[in-house]
């Protein structure tokens, strides 16, 4: 069964949304994270993907203390993403509660000390953040593009050790139009033991069905929730 794992974003530490990372067209759900995260965890969930916008964008971790407050008064098993960029960045992170850390930006501007990461702490913790538009990767909170082609950036660390990639559809994230099920088919053809983990689009509880149809093992999920196109309900059962 897909295993299904919500996201909350959080910037200037409460729960927002944006909409194709468009900072400018963000929309507060909540002021409060930890009662979000509390509900996931009363539905059922056992995984959150928290990410820390504000620290995409200044490049170092802003909102430790939202990590730290949702793992200190839930039993959810974090993932944690957004502006971890340095050695001192993964250890807040991982001080401040998280079981897992995604890297994406420093994926690309550091190979050195990304793939140092995952021989230190190994691919059960560090996942790779695979964030794309018309299949090259963006950074920075996607506010940068790159020339870098999906497909070699995962082969590449692949190499390195890493089993977990989160893969977000820039174009599709936050538009609620479906996810990109051709492009997960392809790497998963590409590279077919990958725990890829779809995140982006989804707007239904059909588009759930469909993703674990094409053998994906996981999905991320915000806004649907947030804008009652998917229930709790569902997802719980």
């Amino acid at each position: 069964m897909i295993e299904i794992i919500p996201a909350i974003d959080i910037i200037d530490g409460k729960c927002v949304r944006l909409s194709q990372g468009d900072y400018d067209a963000k929309k507060v759900y909540n002021e409060d994270p930890l009662e979000v995260a509390k509900m996931f965890e009363d539905a059922g969930i056992r995984r959150l993907h928290l990410v820390d916008l504000d620290g995409a964008k200044a490049r170092h971790i802003v909102n430790q203390a939202v990590l730290e407050k949702i793992a200190t008064n839930t039993s959810l098993i974090i993932d944690f993403g957004g502006g971890v960029q340095s050695d001192s960045d993964l250890e807040i992170a991982f001080n401040s509660g998280a079981a897992m850390v995604t890297g994406g930006s420093i994926a690309v501007h550091d190979k050195e000390l990304f793939t140092g990461w995952i021989k230190k702490y190994s691919s059960d913790k560090i996942i790779l953040g695979a964030d794309c538009k018309d299949h090259k990767i963006a950074v920075s909170g996607w506010q940068e593009a790159t020339s870098v082609d999906i497909l070699p950036f995962i082969d590449g660390y692949i190499k390195e050790g890493i089993s977990k990639v989160v893969c977000t559809d820039i174009s599709k994230d936050g538009m609620l139009q479906g996810p990109s099920i051709e492009l997960y088919k392809e790497i998963l053809a590409t590279y077919p033991g990958l725990y890829l983990i779809a995140s982006g689009g989804v707007s239904c509880f059909q588009d759930i069905l469909d993703l674990e149809a094409a053998g994906l093992p996981a999905v991320i999920l915000g806004k649907a929730i947030y804008e009652n196109r998917i229930t709790l309900k569902e997802l719980s059962r």
